[in-house]
């Protein structure tokens, strides 16, 4: 059984997978996506406009999953890095007034152990959005 490890999480500014499943949730001033738990690999509570965020610990004998929610107009474009490879790129729709979420799981292998990054890129720099990264043991 692998050993969890604190990380160490660098939001990056200018950083946004494929088979993404998406839809709207009802709008709110809240929490985007809650905390993943034990499962967690990363956890970007809010961010708006561009970025993204860096990370370690991935491990590569579990299926990774990325979950973007967002909302504010417009649509964000998010990619994810696996030891410095595009595994991952998808697009969620952002609608004024509500919440829109897009997922992907990516199967055991694909992310590589190590570090990874995910990159947020968004159409309307007022575009309110959160992400997590989580391998279910």
């Amino acid at each position: 059984m692998r050993t969890r490890k604190a990380l160490a999480v660098t939001v990056l500014a200018g950083l946004g997978l494929t088979g993404a499943a998406a839809g709207p949730a009802a709008a709110s001033t809240d929490v985007l996506l809650p905390h993943p738990g034990p499962d967690g690999l990363l956890w970007v509570e809010e961010q708006i406009g561009d970025g993204g965020a860096a990370s370690g610990g991935a491990w590569d004998g579990l299926p990774t999953t990325l979950t973007v929610a967002c909302e504010g107009g417009g649509s964000v474009r998010v990619t994810m890095e696996s030891q410095q490879e595009e595994v991952a790129a998808f697009s969620v729709d952002c609608p004024a007034g509500a919440v829109g979420t897009g997922s992907v799981t990516m199967d055991a292998g694909v992310v590589r152990r190590g570090s990874f990054s995910v990159a947020v890129d968004a159409t309307n720099e007022t575009i309110r959005w959160a992400l997590t990264v989580t391998q279910p043991e």
